[in-house]
């Protein structure tokens, strides 16, 4: 599915209209600009507009501003997000001079972005897993103070039956005696209920296929990190199937050798001059790894 088809960059003249407005902004006749970005990052690249595929590449190395066009799609389109970006003071109008263009339906009408689209960092995944531990320790804690509030319940002193005021908790006491309110359940009612935590890898793992839905654009920021090889494998293989079959669109910042040879994946090489479309064996990423391995190729041919 082609949610988003194709993003347009400013040109040269685009970009000094909107220095040169900044500039009137920021000091009239003496105007002047603390920092110019984006303004010459994609101009020197000669990358003037990236067409899109049901998943689109984009990858560099640090600099190569894969990260900076993705946060200027998602600042265009207005995708949801977990925190602000804050690209400087020329990157929100940068944003808002580039065009756009939305994909197809079957009936040839444009479609319309859904509103549950929205951009990924690796950021997120983090915050996600700090967030969880927290979590499961303040459920720790309430969990402690739970036991003995079940106990309390039922070994305590009866509690005496005064109408509307303690009902609720006369009726818990009841429940708790007569097993039908187990200490699990009642310690899940007040303290709460953890969220499964494993390694890093495999909770980034599960944050991904808990957040995937159908029907919906993506943008994902280095999505590899935290994930060892064979979970990057395993989020490839997610990625593929809600691209193929369930109606998604991704459009992907990444390093990792196992992402970029996403099938059927369109990959823009932001370290050529121009920007070029290259197969994933073909960058200069991939065949480093290629080269690491194959030089020692005899180690792993080595009988035990």
């Amino acid at each position: 599915m082609l949610w988003l088809e194709k993003f347009i960059l400013p040109d040269e003249e685009g970009e000094w209209r909107l220095a040169r407005r900044r500039m009137e902004q920021n000091g009239g006749a003496f105007g002047y600009l603390d920092n110019p970005y984006p303004c010459g990052l994609f101009l020197k690249k000669e990358l003037t507009e990236l067409d899109f595929a049901p998943v689109t590449v984009l990858c560099g190395g640090n600099g190569s501003g894969k990260s900076t066009l993705l946060n200027l799609i998602a600042e265009k389109l207005a995708l949801k997000r977990q925190a602000p970006y804050n690209g400087g003071e020329l990157f929100s109008p940068y944003a808002a001079a580039c065009g756009v263009r939305f994909g197809f339906d079957d009936e040839g009408e444009p479609v319309t972005l859904p509103a549950k689209s929205r951009i990924f960092t690796s950021d997120d995944v983090f915050e996600y897993m700090l967030a969880a531990r927290t979590r499961n320790e303040e459920i720790a804690e309430n969990t402690q103070a739970g036991k003995a509030d079940y106990a309390a319940l039922k070994f305590g002193e009866t509690l005496p039956f005064d109408g509307l005021e303690n009902y609720e908790a006369y009726r818990l006491q009841i429940l708790a005696r007569s097993r039908s309110l187990s200490r699990r359940k009642f310690l899940h009612r007040f303290a709460g209920k953890e969220v499964r935590l494993n390694s890093n890898g495999e909770t980034a793992l599960g944050f991904f296929e808990h957040i995937l839905q159908n029907d919906t654009l993506y943008l994902l920021d280095e999505p590899e990190n935290s994930l060892s090889p064979k979970m990057q494998l395993s989020v490839k293989a997610l990625i593929e199937k809600k691209a193929r079959y369930c109606g998604c669109q991704f459009v992907i910042a990444t390093h990792s050798p196992f992402l970029l040879a996403l099938y059927g994946a369109k990959i823009y090489d932001l370290d050529s001059v121009p920007v070029t479309l290259k197969k994933w064996w073909e960058l200069e990423n991939t065949r480093t790894y290629f080269s690491f391995f194959d030089e020692n190729r005899a180690l792993f041919k080595a009988k035990d």
